[in-house]
C-alpha cells in the first residue's frame, strides 16, 4: 500500500478553543482542511509511532466521512492501533474511559458538543490526552502553531474501512478494531452505581422517567442502560436514534431547545423525573416533576449525598467548580471539611486536579457534572447518580433540592447568552468593563455595594500554570456575584455569556422565581455592560 505526501496550503483560523476546532460544516469540507488539522495533530504528538489511539464522534455530519480521512492518514502516519466506535459513534465520557482503560495515547474525538448539526451546521475536532482528558492549552497551541506552517500531510490511498460491524482489520502494519460503543461504558457504570436499586426504581408501578437523547450520541447508550440492563418502559427515551442533523434540533440540553422534555415534566402527566444530553454525551439536565435543578445546584446536591452511592461511599477528596458555577457546591464542602477548588472555564482546567488526587467531583455551570472515573463531563452519569439518589431516598427531586436549600441556603442563579455578537463589539464591551474596575469597589450599585472587580486570573495548584482574564467578575458585600465572559463555543462571532448569583439563607425566600429574585443584578449588568449600546440586543437570546 503506497503512501502518499501530499502538498498543502496552511490554515490560518485552525487555533483550537477550549473544546478542540469548531467550524462550519463547510468550513471543515474545503481542500485538505480537515487534513491539515489532523496532520497537526500527528506532528505534534510525542512518540507516536506504533502507539493506540481513540477515535469517534457524535454522529453529526461530515462524521464518518472524517472518520475514514483520518484512519488512512493514522496508517501512513505510523500509529500502531486504532479503536474506533462502530457506525462512528463514541460519547465524550466513552472515549475519556477507553482512552484510560486501554492506557492509549490519546484520542480523537469528532463533536461540536451542543452546536447544531447538519449540511449547514458545525463540526469538530479535538485531541484528548493519555489521562482521557481535553489536551492542555500548551498542546493546542503547539497543534496551532504547527497548522500555520504546514506544507504537507501523509495519507494512503484505501477503500473505505467498514465501521459498521465489529471486528478487526489491518492497514499498512496499523491494526483497526471496530467496537461495541456502549459495551465498556456501561461496564464502567455497573462499577459505580448500585445497579439493582435502580432497576427497582425504574420497575416502580409508582416512577415514570423521560430522557432526551435529542437524536444525538447518547440515544444508543441510553437505550442499553436504561431500557435494556435496568428495566425502564420502552417509550422512556425520548430521540434515541443518532441523526445527522440532530433531527434538525439543537443538541443542547436546557429549558430553551429540550422544549417537547420541558412540556412533559411541566404536564399533568405526573412524570418524576426527566433528563437530556446533548450532541457528545457529555452535557446533562436534571429535572423532577415541574421542577429544574439547576447545574450548580446539581453539583451541589451530588456532592453532599455522595456517601449514598456505591462508588463514592468512602467519601470525596475534594470538590472543584468551574468560576462562573454558582457557589453552591462550596458551602457543601466548607461544611463538610473538603478541599474546593474554583478554575476556569474548559474541562482540562480539573484534570491536574483529578490527576493529584485533589478532587473527587467536578462540574460547570454549563450543564456538565462529572468525576475522576474519567476525565470529561459526563452526561449519562449524572443521570443515573440522580437515579441511584432517588432510589435510597425515595423521595422527590423537588424535594431532595429543598431540603439541600433549608440545610446550606439557596444561591439564586442564572445565565444570560447573547449569541453570534459581532466579535469586535463584544471585545470592547469587555474591555469597557475593565476600564471601571478601579473606581467600581465601594459604589452602592441598586442597593448592593460593590466588593471587589478583576479579572479572574488562576494559579493551577499542581503544576503552577497560570490562566489570565478568564472572565471578569463583579463581587458583592452581600456575596452575590456577576460575571462576565466570552464563550470559545460558539463558530459565529461571540457569545457574550452573563451570569448572574445571589445567596439567600433565609428558607422562606427560596420559592422565587430566579429572575425576579435577580432583577437587582440583572439590572446592575445592563448598567455596567452597556449591553444594549454595545451588542444592539434588548433581551439575551437564551436564559437558564
Amino acid at each position: 500500500m503506497n503512501i502518499e505526501i501530499v502538498s498543502c496550503v496552511p490554515y490560518n483560523d485552525q487555533k483550537p478553543g477550549t473544546s478542540g476546532l469548531r467550524k462550519s460544516v463547510k468550513q471543515f469540507q474545503k481542500q485538505d482542511y480537515l487534513q491539515t488539522f489532523v496532520q497537526a495533530i500527528f506532528n505534534t504528538l510525542p512518540e507516536r509511532e506504533g502507539s493506540t489511539l481513540i477515535l469517534g464522534g457524535d454522529g453529526r455530519y461530515f462524521n464518518r466521512e472524517a472518520i475514514q480521512v483520518i484512519l488512512r492518514m493514522a496508517a501512513a502516519n505510523g500509529i500502531g492501533k486504532i479503536l474506533v466506535g462502530k457506525g462512528g459513534i463514541l460519547s465524550t465520557p466513552a472515549a475519556s474511559h477507553l482512552i484510560r482503560k486501554h492506557q492509549a495515547l490519546g484520542g480523537i474525538i469528532l463533536s461540536a458538543s451542543h452546536n447544531p448539526g447538519g449540511p449547514d451546521g458545525d463540526f469538530g475536532i479535538k485531541f484528548n490526552i493519555s489521562n482521557g482528558g481535553p489536551a492542555p492549552e500548551s498542546f493546542t497551541e503547539a497543534i496551532y502553531a504547527n497548522s500555520k506552517t504546514i506544507e504537507e500531510y501523509r495519507i494512503t490511498s484505501i477503500k473505505p474501512v467498514p465501521v459498521d460491524k465489529v471486528g478487526l482489520y489491518e492497514l499498512y502494519n496499523m491494526q483497526i478494531e471496530v467496537i461495541d460503543s456502549v459495551t465498556d461504558y456501561m461496564q464502567l457504570m455497573e462499577e459505580l452505581f448500585d445497579f439493582d436499586k435502580i432497576s427497582q426504581l425504574l420497575r416502580s408501578e409508582d416512577f415514570s422517567m423521560r430522557f432526551d437523547a435529542m437524536h444525538a450520541v447518547t440515544g444508543p447508550y441510553a437505550h442499553a442502560i436504561l431500557e435494556e440492563r435496568l428495566g425502564a418502559p420502552q417509550g422512556t427515551v425520548m430521540h434515541g436514534t443518532p441523526l445527522a442533523n440532530f433531527g434538525g434540533g439543537h443538541p443542547d440540553p436546557n429549558q430553551a431547545h429540550a422544549k417537547e422534555l420541558m412540556a412533559l415534566l411541566y404536564s399533568p402527566k405526573n412524570i418524576a423525573f426527566g433528563a437530556a444530553s446533548d450532541g457528545d454525551g457529555d452535557r446533562n439536565m436534571i429535572l423532577g416533576n415541574h421542577f429544574f435543578v439547576t447545574p450548580s445546584d446539581s453539583l451541589a446536591v451530588l456532592a453532599a449525598n455522595a456517601h449514598l452511592v456505591p462508588g463514592y461511599k468512602d467519601g470525596i477528596a475534594g470538590i472543584a467548580r468551574s468560576m462562573p458555577t454558582s457557589q453552591a457546591p462550596d458551602r457543601v464542602a466548607a461544611k463538610l471539611g473538603l478541599a474546593c477548588f474554583e478554575t476556569p472555564t474548559g474541562w482540562k482546567f480539573f484534570g491536574n486536579l483529578l490527576d493529584a488526587g485533589r478532587i473527587t467531583l467536578c462540574g460547570e455551570e454549563s450543564f456538565g457534572t462529572s468525576s475522576n472515573h474519567i476525565r470529561e463531563k459526563d452526561g449519562l452519569w449524572a443521570v443515573l447518580f440522580w437515579l441511584n439518589l432517588l432510589a435510597v431516598k425515595q423521595d422527590s427531586v423537588a424535594n431532595i433540592v429543598r431540603q439541600h436549600w433549608a440545610e446550606y441556603g439557596r444561591n439564586y442563579y442564572s445565565r444570560h447568552d447573547y449569541e453570534a455578537i459581532p466579535t469586535a463589539s463584544a471585545n470592547t464591551l469587555m474591555e469597557h468593563l475593565r476600564q471601571q474596575f478601579d473606581k467600581l469597589p465601594g459604589q452602592m450599585l441598586h442597593g448592593k455595594m460593590v466588593k471587589a472587580a478583576d479579572d479572574f486570573m488562576y494559579v493551577d495548584p499542581v503544576d503552577g500554570s497560570t490562566s489570565a482574564q478568564q472572565g471578569i467578575r463583579i463581587l458583592f458585600t452581600d456575596d452575590s456575584r456577576l460575571i462576565f465572559r466570552l464563550s470559545g463555543t460558539g463558530t459565529q462571532g461571540a457569545t457574550l455569556r452573563v451570569y448572574l448569583e445571589q445567596y439567600e439563607p433565609d428558607v422562606q425566600k427560596h420559592d422565587q422565581d430566579p429572575q425576579v429574585a435577580l432583577t437587582d443584578l440583572i439590572n446592575i449588568a445592563n448598567d455596567l455592560a452597556k449591553i444594549t449600546e454595545f451588542t444592539g440586543r434588548e433581551a439575551a437570546d437564551v436564559i437558564t
